[in-house]
């Protein structure tokens, strides 16, 4: 029996998100659908991530078990073949028995992007989350470093309790303005990416951390929106998660705007 790890990238517009759901098309399916009709076998594909409706991925990795011995060249060009024109695969390679995508992550990369402009963009507004309003970018990074670390972060989740702990470690946090976003570049940090830009209508969110909460990042995201506006300050921010309590946080940020990036193993 071998495991065969998938690394995926999809267009969430019209999905009801990653995991399997009654009331809609899934990427799960879609992409298990494929493996069917590749290989003949009926699989469960375990994810490193459950992305919501809406929500896309430039390096959602995916594992399955399969007695084939089709190569990963070709179950790659397979399975491409096979899906749908929203959804891809990056790489696929052949991995330990005892990989699971989810539970052998070190750490997950995801990137909320908001397009700060007065003008709306009607190309964008699947992939971004359009704010007219100006906002202050230094100050919206600035309070994002008060969550650097390992905190009990439910005051960020939905519909608490959802996990067995709350508890994550946040590795990293940054909020820079851009003239463009490098979508296509999933496997590095922002700033080694592209260049900011003062005057550029792109604010991109970049969070790593060793795991996240359902609605984590577009929790932190609508948070720190405010601060950007000018209404809550970043002591503010930091009481936030202090007192525990969601309804204290800002708003839930749309689905549209959010990818998750890059998932990190161990060599």
């Amino acid at each position: 029996m071998r495991n065969i790890c998938l690394t995926l990238a999809y267009d969430g517009t019209d999905y009801v998100g990653w995991q399997i759901q009654p009331n809609g098309v899934s990427v799960q399916s879609v992409v298990e659908t494929a493996i069917q009709k590749l290989t003949g076998e009926k699989v469960r594909l375990m994810a490193a991530g459950r992305t919501d409706s809406g929500v896309h991925a430039l390096g959602q990795v995916a594992a399955f078990p399969t007695n084939s011995d089709i190569s990963c060249k070709k179950i790659k060009d397979g399975l491409i073949h096979f899906l749908p024109e929203d959804v891809t695969v990056r790489d696929v390679k052949e991995v330990a028995a005892k990989f699971h995508p989810t539970y052998s992550a070190k750490q997950k990369r995801y990137r909320y992007v908001i397009y700060n402009s007065r003008d709306p963009e009607p190309f964008l507004r699947k992939y971004v989350w359009h704010f007219w309003q100006e906002l202050d970018v230094a100050a919206m990074h600035e309070a994002g470093q008060v969550l650097l670390g390992k905190h009990d972060f439910r005051c960020f989740e939905s519909h608490f309790p959802n996990k067995a702990t709350s508890v994550r470690t946040i590795k990293e946090l940054t909020v820079g303005r851009f003239s463009g976003w490098p979508i296509w570049n999933q496997f590095g940090a922002l700033s080694n990416e592209a260049q900011p830009d003062a005057n550029g209508k792109f604010i991109c969110l970049d969070i790593v951390a060793d795991g996240f909460l359902y609605n984590m990042v577009r929790a932190i995201t609508g948070t720190l929106l405010k601060v950007g506006q000018g209404r809550w300050s970043k002591e503010h921010v930091k009481n936030i998660v202090k007192q525990q309590d969601r309804s204290q946080a800002g708003e839930t940020a749309p689905p549209q705007g959010l990818y998750l990036v890059k998932v990190d193993y161990e060599p």
